[in-house]
């Protein structure tokens, strides 16, 4: 992989992380891999999201011998939306993506992306839900039903014709982060619905495309307290922008 040159960066992937220190140097070692073998140049931003175990250090050390990653910390547990905006706005790639820190997606399905970012599109979004979506394993019956209820609501409420705008993968243009990141205020698993509500309420072109998917067992969110948080979160989305917060 070639060194990072800012006036060069074609692809910038921000990676938040609380609390990886087992999952997370294997994702750093399968993503460098996979650049090691493309001809642009690519910088990788992981923000410690406070963590609490040896997350830090395990960054810093793969840091010290890859100088292509950035290490951003939050001094404390702040929320993934917080940390995804944080590393967006810091990012300097021409295209820019977020990933999850188990790498549910491949990294491998950026290749799907890139054709339409490099033409028409201005956002790529990865989906679990389409007739072509290839999930390897799933998650437990009950979170992918409440996954489903909340894109019924956020589809009556917010956005309609999304058909998941909870998968942690997602590609924009340079030029549109700084529009619709600086922007967005939270800082919960609700952040992607106020991207993409965002996103479409200044007219940039979203495109949702199936990709292949593993439920990871160690996930962070609570089935009970982060979904009704994020249920709060879709009616604070809609009253921000009746109260002209999103101009």
């Amino acid at each position: 992989m070639k060194n990072v040159q800012i006036e060069e960066c074609y692809i910038s992937i921000i990676i938040p992380a609380y609390n990886e220190e087992k999952r997370l140097l294997r994702t750093l070692n399968k993503i460098c891999a996979y650049f090691s073998q493309q001809d642009f140049i690519c910088e990788i931003i992981v923000v410690d999201d406070g963590s609490t175990d040896n997350t830090s250090q395990v960054i810093r050390n793969f840091a010290l011998s890859n100088n292509h990653v950035v290490v951003l910390t939050n001094e404390q547990n702040s929320g993934k939306g917080y940390s995804v905006r944080k590393g967006m706005l810091s990012a300097k790639g021409k295209y820019v993506f977020f990933t999850d820190a188990d790498l549910s997606t491949p990294i491998e399905e950026i290749e799907k992306c890139l054709p339409y970012l490099t033409h028409d599109y201005d956002v790529v979004i990865g989906s679990r839900s389409m007739p072509e979506s290839n999930i390897l394993i799933h998650q437990p019956w009950y979170r992918e039903k409440m996954g489903k209820i909340f894109n019924v609501i956020v589809n009556a409420v917010l956005l309609k014709g999304i058909v998941d705008t909870q998968c942690g993968f997602k590609g924009f243009r340079r030029e549109i982060v700084e529009k619709v990141f600086s922007r967005c205020s939270i800082d919960g698993f609700s952040f992607d619905v106020e991207v993409l509500y965002l996103s479409r309420k200044f007219n940039f072109k979203i495109k949702e495309i199936p990709i292949r998917w593993e439920n990871s067992a160690l996930s962070k969110v609570n089935p009970i307290k982060d979904s009704l948080q994020m249920f709060k979160d879709l009616f604070r989305i809609k009253i921000k922008d009746l109260k002209g917060y999103y101009r």
